[in-house]
């Protein structure tokens, strides 16, 4: 059988919220490649990339003829689709664009400014694979928010190349430039800066243990989005949802890693079986079955409830990435669902659609963490900045109050701050 089936009750109690477990000796091995990349800068980064990736770079950036090659040899009908892709993903981030408002509050005049970043980082794995998704998933919200200088790293194969749809990808999102670096080194070199490699104000983008590893040891020197872990699918379904479906959506997830979490919630106990029988048959022709079957054995489970009142404390509880609802009037059932990356809702929007077209980010949290974070987005790549005036006749008549505050918590200076400029001789005329 190749997952497993237990009721809500029994799945709570052999399983916990997911915690990052960070392995002492990668833990310790990722900082070796901070500190390295902090003292030698480039010369540590070919090292590395020699060292891991088994390629021996002549430069880190990938020229503009580089670019142009291979934005060139992308099939035409390919090109199109990239580019359909990423007229959708910045069609919906712009809805996302936040505006400066300011406001009259009796003597005081306040607001806020959104600003964009100035520098950042998107990490794309890559090295024996490509992911020219997310590219598009990255540095269109950057560019979206105004984000000037946008950098992007991610491992060459062991040619020194990159994969030329991911390179045309970068053309086409508008990145500044590509740099191959991949693995901690690259976390390290975006946050202190290499000769060849600028200095950012934030890093984005998922990637292996290492990578997420340096971006947890290096959070505070620069910004980070998030640490991703292994992808997640639940799909809650009713007696009349496509056992076929479902099966394909959750093999979608299966196949990313041997750690990724396919789990089924329903109250039919035929459709486990249907499902069952399809994901067994369609393992056989899955090029990637054995990752696959590996994660559908260790992480799959199918959960039986009694109805589905029961299955939305559930889904909320586990917090997944991606959650599909094959269930009958299930856009009646949204307001229950507190915390998921996104949802997907009827048996027509699988996991795959939000991945590449639909314009949503699939950058998403992970691990539970959709109780507190969100997907990545606008809001990512800018910072507020607060104002504030106030007229000499305001602050005047607050001031006591406001004394009076600061010296409850023992701040002096901060009530005499107020108080010296209610003396009306020594207020500038």
């Amino acid at each position: 059988m190749p997952i497993s089936i237990c009721s809500s009750s029994q799945y709570l109690e052999q399983r916990v919220e997911t915690e990052y477990d960070f392995p002492a000796a990668e833990m310790m091995q990722a900082r070796e490649i901070i500190c390295a990349v902090r003292e030698s800068g480039d010369k540590a980064l070919i090292d590395f990339t020699r060292q891991f990736d088994g390629a021996k770079l002549d430069a880190l950036q990938v020229s503009r003829e580089e670019l142009a090659e291979a934005h060139q040899k992308v099939k035409p009908d390919l090109l199109s689709a990239l580019r359909s892709a990423a007229a959708n993903i910045d069609a919906f981030h712009r809805r996302q664009i936040r505006t400066d408002w300011f406001a009259e509050e009796g003597h005081f005049k306040v607001g806020q400014r959104y600003l964009p970043l100035n520098r950042v980082g998107a990490y794309v794995p890559g090295g024996t694979a490509a992911y020219p998704s997310s590219v598009l998933m990255t540095v269109i919200p950057a560019r979206v928010a105004g984000v000037k200088e946008i950098y992007i790293c991610t491992p060459p194969d062991q040619d020194g190349n990159i994969n030329q749809l991911t390179l045309a990808a970068a053309c086409e999102a508008g990145a500044t430039a590509v740099f191959k670096i991949g693995g901690a080194q690259a976390i390290a070199a975006l946050a202190y800066g290499t000769e060849t490699v600028p200095r950012v104000d934030k890093i984005v983008g998922p990637g292996n243990i290492y990578v997420t590893l340096a971006k947890k040891e290096l959070f505070g020197a620069v910004g980070i989005d998030m640490l991703a872990g292994p992808s997640e699918i639940v799909i809650v379904a009713d007696d009349q949802a496509c056992a076929s479906y479902i099966a394909a959506d959750l093999l979608s997830q299966a196949e990313h890693d041997p750690l990724a979490k396919p789990i089924l919630i329903t109250g039919s106990e035929s459709l486990v079986y249907r499902v069952i029988d399809e994901l067994e048959e369609q393992l056989l022709s899955l090029p990637r079955r054995e990752v696959a079957g590996r994660s559908l054995k260790k992480q799959g489970v199918a959960i039986i409830v009694s109805d589905l009142e029961e299955a939305w404390p559930l889904v909320n509880r586990i917090a997944p990435e991606h959650l599909e609802l094959h269930i009958g009037n299930a856009w009646n059932y949204l307001e229950r669902i507190t915390c998921a990356g996104t949802v997907f809702i009827g048996p027509f929007s699988p996991e795959p659609l939000g991945d590449y077209w639909a314009g949503l980010n699939h950058v998403l949290p992970t691990g539970g963490a959709a109780r507190y974070a969100s997907a990545l987005g606008v809001d990512d790549f800018i910072k507020r900045s607060q104002v504030i005036f106030c007229k000499d006749e305001g602050l005047r008549k607050s001031a006591a109050q406001i004394a009076a505050l600061a010296r409850a918590e023992g701040l002096e200076a901060h009530a005499r701050a107020v108080l010296i400029r209610g003396k009306q001789d020594e207020a500038p005329q």
